[in-house]
């Protein structure tokens, strides 16, 4: 069955207008609608307001005589001021809300010939908002058209119909996406995907982000690209303010986030404004959230709830509309648990949460990365510098193997390319160049072992005789171990809880028997890590890249 045709329109106070004969002899846009061969209107919808009454009951009766079939229905729109664009949408929405729809037997067409510019814009907000299922209809006088009717467009607003449109959108997402990475070409599946994710919600929500991930991820850097996009897209007035939290301490936390008065505390000569109040209209990034104190965490999530907060020592609040960012390294669900991070604060922050992955977890990636060093370095030097060819495979297996610890992600690598690139001679990375390179980061990746657990526990257990949950415990131990004074202050890090239940007696003694289960001893777990075993030489190492330097060298092979 086809569908009936109804048309919604307002009176058009000028264009309609006429009351003889001569009515007949100008173009009358909700007139001329109806009488078009090609779209037989089964009904027209006008709008009008209380005084347009009169020149709405005339155009009813006038359509009676040129289209008997269309039904007209008057609806009452009072507006005290039709270029109020608040007061236009809301009376609109209103219609629109109370019209009874039945897109599966009507077809809709929103006349916007008539009416002034603010209606038009918002029949246009409706209808791609889809309160109401229909089209747009634009009407011309004859003479734009065959003598004797009136030109129609009609303009569907799915631009998923327009391949064009379709295409431009597309394209400026990928733009969008790739502004985000910086440019660089990465491989990696699930990154790839997580970015065109942030890239369709930094562009329609003005909600907090969490970022998450292991220090040298790329956090911050993805927040600022965060900013730079909205503020392409003019979604941002004010500027990018970044705070790593983590440096934060005390009344200096409260004075450098929310500002302070003048006189609020010793060494408070004038007023500061804070970093909050800097944010305003901007974006503000809070790096390691997780080291905030209670105090400081309960009133960021006021100011992001409420756009206030109380500079220390004022008697009035502060106001900043900014949107957040915040990152951290920190696990802050477990942070919850152990009462160290608000529950509310991480709701707030968890309607969008993005996990950024470790260098090493991306080894497909590597290789755009390294380019994107490159360019950098030439950037900021300019100098060109790049790899010959067996340099350049030398330093990719080793960055995408195992041996590569990568323990700060991509600050490693951005360092290692600079470093490189200083020192390669005349601009050109040898392998030389990379085979002192790979053992400068094995050094630095082995005094680091050295430090944790894990790395001192190599040397001095039989790591088969203990069961791995024991383990993992035991590696944390000998971490704090070595962190310690002595031993009492050890065992007060690790008994802490213990201790204010009044629950442990001697922390000390409790911790020298544990480690005593394990055959070890405090004394021995301060040693220097060196001496209490020998480090096994890189894999790398075997596959005789140093022997091969000479040669490779020597051949003068073409850069790439």
């Amino acid at each position: 069955m086809k569908k009936k045709c109804v048309v919604i329109g307002f009176v058009g106070t000028s264009l309609d207008a006429g009351v003889d004969e001569s009515r007949w002899k100008r173009w009358r846009p909700n007139v001329a609608v109806c009488q078009s061969p090609g779209y037989p209107v089964d009904r027209l919808e006008l709008l009008h307001d209380n005084h347009g009454e009169t020149l709405a009951r005339r155009l009813g009766e006038d359509i009676a005589l040129v289209s008997p079939a269309t039904a007209v229905r008057r609806n009452v729109v009072n507006l005290k001021d039709p270029w109020d664009f608040g007061e236009v949408y809301a009376r609109l929405h209103e219609f629109a809300r109370g019209y009874v729809f039945a897109p599966d037997e009507e077809d809709y067409f929103v006349n916007i010939t008539t009416g002034t510019h603010v209606a038009q814009i918002c029949w246009f907000l409706l209808l791609e908002a889809r309160y109401i299922p229909g089209r747009i209809l634009q009407l011309a006088p004859p003479h734009r058209a065959k003598a004797g009717s009136a030109a129609h467009t009609i303009i569907d607003l799915d631009l998923s119909r327009y391949d064009q449109i379709a295409r431009r959108f597309s394209a400026e997402r990928e733009e969008a996406a790739s502004f985000l990475k910086s440019g660089i070409g990465t491989r990696n599946v699930a990154f790839n995907a997580m970015i065109d994710q942030i890239e369709r919600i930094a562009i329609r929500s003005k909600s907090p982000f969490l970022l998450t991930g292991p220090t040298g991820a790329g956090k911050s850097q993805l927040a600022r690209r965060i900013f730079e996009l909205k503020r392409a897209r003019h979604q941002l007035e004010g500027g990018y303010v970044e705070v790593n939290c983590a440096t934060l301490r005390g009344d200096q936390a409260m004075s450098a986030l929310f500002g302070h008065r003048k006189g609020a505390f010793t060494g408070a000569v004038q007023d500061r404004p804070g970093l909050l109040k800097s944010a305003h209209k901007g974006l503000l990034f809070l790096d390691e959230i997780g080291e905030l104190g209670a105090d400081e965490q309960a009133m960021i999530l006021r100011a992001v709830e409420e756009k206030r907060f109380l500079p220390v020592g004022a008697d009035s609040e502060a106001e900043s509309d900014f949107q957040l960012i915040a990152g951290t390294n920190r696990d802050l669900v477990r942070d919850v648990e152990r009462g160290q991070f608000r529950e509310d604060l991480l709701a707030r922050l968890n309607l969008w949460t993005f996990e950024l992955p470790a260098l090493r977890d991306r080894p497909e990636d590597i290789a755009p990365n390294i380019e994107f060093e490159l360019r950098r370095y030439a950037d900021a030097n300019g100098a060109n510098a790049s790899f010959n060819r067996e340099a350049r495979e030398a330093y990719l297996a080793f960055a995408t193997s195992p041996a590569a610890l990568w323990l700060a992600n991509f600050r490693d690598l951005s360092a290692s390319v600079t470093r490189m690139a200083t020192l390669a001679p005349q601009g050109r990375i040898t392998t030389q160049v990379v085979v002192e390179e790979i053992a400068r980061l094995e050094r630095r990746w082995r005094r680091a072992g050295d430090e944790s657990g894990e790395g001192v526990l190599e040397g001095l257990i039989d790591a088969d005789a203990v069961d791995l949950f024991d383990r993992v415990q035991l590696a944390k131990v000998v971490e704090i171990c070595r962190r310690s004074a002595n031993l009492s202050v050890a065992g007060r890090t690790l008994f802490g809880a213990s201790r204010r239940e009044k629950s442990s007696g001697n922390d000390a003694d409790r911790l020298r028997k544990y480690l005593a289960r394990f055959g070890l001893n405090f004394a021995q777990l301060k040693a220097p890590a060196g001496s209490t075993r020998n480090l096994a030489e890189s894999a790398y190492r075997h596959k005789g890249i140093a022997e091969r330097a000479s040669r490779s060298d020597r051949a003068g092979e073409q850069d790439v």
